[in-house]
């Protein structure tokens, strides 16, 4: 048994000498979160368990090699189509989209925040990736909130008596990362105002909020704006409120984007025009496109890969295709439905997405009917890992085996930080479905 299991063991004794005072604890904490931005929009937006996400240093080390290799990869995919003609050909952007790829960024980095997601096996070491998130990438908050709620949670405070426990630190550190950016900019300057911008209705304000403080905190300048009330005047970029600003932390989606073209025109012109600082710029896509585990595995890939990133690539990114003639049978995956999971080329939070051990036969054939060659993927499903948690506040209060998932924060090729997931059974995480998430903790 390793030591994250025994840790686990732990509370799970805690919990089952006491279940009465862990279950009032939890409900504490439900109340809590009801006054917290964990509830939004007259709903829960991030449940949780009782038992957090434990990791050692050791899982610490592990994540850094990870994201080390999968960075240097990345990289090397986005300036090879930022170079390359016949590169780009593999991607199914339109070509107004591949234009502001291609659009110069003033500076040299060219992913500058993610989060790899990732299935990651605690007892072997064994990992598989989920997806990749670029632009939007989120999940900051609820970790953070989530830590704090756990004052109510009898026995991680006893776990807390017994051993050492440490959080990772997400958002000053996102701003270092960005000003420190900023800083090799062609066109910076001494006192930037900084702007966060996305749609602002579907948005995750609230953590918007939090990283605003922050910057502020630092010493910038900086406002939330709606991305559609942006204005484009006299070779500048203003917000709403009338100041103009120098550098966007993009949160918004490169399809949302796309999707609203009309809407945002003044803030394209200005992305095309250079008229400020903008991290991530659209180059991002190229890795965020869920097209990208297609193209990996292609020989064109592979080419400009060392031996040890091919292998880091057939051992850890699920093979990927179109879900077209061209590529796999229909009567392969009608066959074999335990074997794949189907994708939108191009989504997130988990819209559209069915993984074929999650329905009946009947079921599986009517979904491969409905999307076959219609703008999916089909790909690979990966070993799950399932740990025994238990759910006193949104669940039955009984044992049961949960799948989790370690979404690895990155900036600037830095390992940051891990956004933890947890579903029960089988399949998928969904949010608003059966997603839980935990707070996350290295425990030495």
């Amino acid at each position: 048994m390793t030591f994250i299991q025994d840790l686990r063991r732990e509370y799970m004794e805690l919990i089952d000498a006491d279940p009465e005072k862990n279950r009032r604890g939890a409900l504490a904490l439900k109340d809590n979160m009801e006054r917290s931005p964990l509830y939004y929009h007259d709903r829960f937006v991030s449940k949780t368990l009782q038992i957090p996400r434990l990791y050692s240093e050791s899982d610490v080390e592990a994540f850094r090699e990870i994201v080390s290799t999968s960075y240097q990869i990345f990289e090397k995919v986005i300036r090879e189509y930022l170079s390359h003609e016949d590169y780009r050909a593999l991607f199914p952007f339109s070509k107004e989209l591949e234009e502001l790829i291609l659009l110069p960024r003033g500076y040299d980095e060219v992913l500058p925040m993610a989060r790899f997601d990732i299935f990651y096996h605690e007892d072997t070491g064994k990992f598989y990736y989920c997806e990749i998130n670029t632009d939007g990438t989120s999940g900051m908050n609820e970790d953070r909130l989530h830590d704090e709620l756990n004052l109510d949670n009898p026995a991680h405070q006893e776990m807390r008596r017994r051993h050492h426990f440490r959080t990772f630190e997400l958002f000053d550190s996102w701003v270092r990362t960005f000003t420190d950016l900023y800083r090799t900019y062609e066109r910076r300057v001494e006192h930037p105002n900084i702007a966060i911008v996305d749609f602002l209705d579907t948005c995750t304000l609230r953590e918007f909020q939090e990283f605003a403080r922050h910057f502020q905190r630092a010493g910038y300048d900086c406002e939330i704006c709606d991305i559609r009330e942006l204005r484009y005047e006299n070779g500048s970029l203003i917000s709403a409120s009338g100041h103009v600003i120098d550098a966007i932390y993009r949160r918004a989606v490169t399809t949302d984007i796309i999707a609203h073209k009309e809407e945002v025109q003044p803030f394209l012109n200005a992305v095309r025009n250079g008229a400020c600082f903008m991290a991530g710029a659209f180059c991002t896509q190229i890795i965020h496109h869920k097209y990208l585990f297609h193209v990996l595995h292609l020989p064109r890939t592979m080419q400009f890969l060392t031996e040890s990133e091919q292998e880091f690539v057939r051992e850890h990114i699920p093979y990927t295709c179109p879900f077209s003639r061209e590529y796999i049978s229909r009567e392969e995956v009608l066959l074999r439905k335990d074997r794949y999971i189907l994708k939108p080329d191009d989504s997130y939070d988990s819209n559209g997405v069915y993984a074929g051990v999650e329905y009946s036969q009947e079921e599986w054939n009517n979904l491969v009917d409905r999307v076959y060659e219609n703008g999916y993927i089909c790909q690979e499903y990966v070993p799950q890992y399932a740990t025994e948690n238990i759910d006193f506040a949104f669940g039955d209060g009984k044992w049961h085996k949960y799948i989790t998932m370690a979404g690895l924060f990155v900036y600037c090729g830095e390992f940051a930080g891990v956004f933890s997931r947890a579903a029960e059974g089988g399949g998928i995480i969904t949010p608003h479905r059966n997603k839980r998430a935990q707070a996350t903790y290295v425990v030495s």
